[in-house]
């Protein structure tokens, strides 16, 4: 009963939230989805400890109120003034800093400022974050919502075949020695050349190529602000590039035995997919832990094949 009741709040502040995002489109012929991709984007730079907003954007309070405006008065005439740019979405006078309507309506003017193409966008997103990876995030998470037309994509897959022999362990932090002494920044999933590599996740592709440690690998972006690395791969699937939109369960490739070396070295150690996971929090990126969720996933995948 608790969790049916979970569910449903779940859905209903999805639907709040696309019911916001498709009203502010209506009103400024910007598309939902980069509102939707800005939300997603700070709501996922947040301490995960705070109480989760219907619209988790935070404009800057000088941004907001104006600069040298010595009150946080939220009437609207008050705030032009001085030259803040708070505006009132939902019509009753007032640009409040923490009503959603309000929020989103003093964002879209703020990209409005540049206009309403994609350049314009990623020009907007630039001026106001000063931040390249901050800027390629939103536009990745916006091209997974324009993809899927939903905000809603909860779903998730383990990385390597169940159809395939495999064995995992929590090897993150473990010490590395090849390249000069660092850890183990990922856990390493054992299976045999050939099987299949699934993306884990929505996102998009962000890297692909050689690389002297991890061999043939392929990064994506994923909507939550989370980078996933996969190493050591044997080869790509047929037709996979930078920038295509993949899904859970979407193969990437399949497991090899590349690295530690000039392109084209393997078999210095034996076939395995390594899987790293780095946070991006706004300011700086780092690797943690993929070992739980592997196993979560895992346990999410087997429970759709039965």
């Amino acid at each position: 009963m608790a969790t049916s009741t979970a569910n449903a709040e779940e859905e209903s502040i999805y639907d709040q939230r696309m019911a916001l995002f498709k009203k502010i489109e209506t009103l400024t012929q910007i598309p939902w989805y980069y509102f939707a991709a800005i939300d997603n984007y700070e709501r996922n730079i947040k301490d995960s400890s705070e109480p989760e907003q219907v619209i988790s954007i935070t404009i800057p309070s000088e941004i907001w109120f104006g600069i040298g405006n010595p009150s946080s008065n939220i009437d609207e005439r008050a705030i032009s003034l001085f030259n803040g740019s708070g505006s009132d979405g939902n019509g009753d006078g007032q640009a409040d800093p923490t009503n959603a309507e309000d929020i989103l309506q003093t964002t879209a003017n703020l990209l409005l400022e540049y206009g309403q193409t994609e350049d314009d966008i990623k020009i907007a997103l630039w001026n106001h974050y000063q931040r390249d990876l901050t800027v390629q995030t939103i536009m990745n998470t916006a091209k997974v919502f324009e993809t899927y037309q939903s905000i809603n994509l909860t779903d998730r897959d383990f990385p390597v075949s169940l159809q395939h022999n495999y064995s995992y362990r929590n090897t993150w932090g473990a010490r590395r020695g090849f390249g000069g002494r660092r850890i183990h920044e990922g856990t390493d999933i054992f299976a045999g050349y050939g099987a299949p590599i699934k993306s884990t996740t929505y996102g998009v592709v962000e890297l692909m190529g050689w690389n002297l440690y991890g061999g043939w690998r392929v990064g994506i972006r994923d909507i939550y602000n989370i980078y996933h690395y996969y190493a050591h791969m044997n080869g790509y699937s047929e037709g996979l590039k930078v920038g295509q939109v993949v899904k859970p369960g979407d193969v990437l490739g399949s497991v090899g035995s590349s690295g530690y070396g000039p392109p084209g070295t393997s078999g210095k150690f034996p076939p395995h997919l390594h899987y790293g996971m780095y946070k991006d929090n706004g300011y700086s990126e780092w690797s943690f832990d993929p070992y739980p969720y592997l196993k979560r996933w895992e346990r999410m995948a087997r429970q759709k094949k039965n």
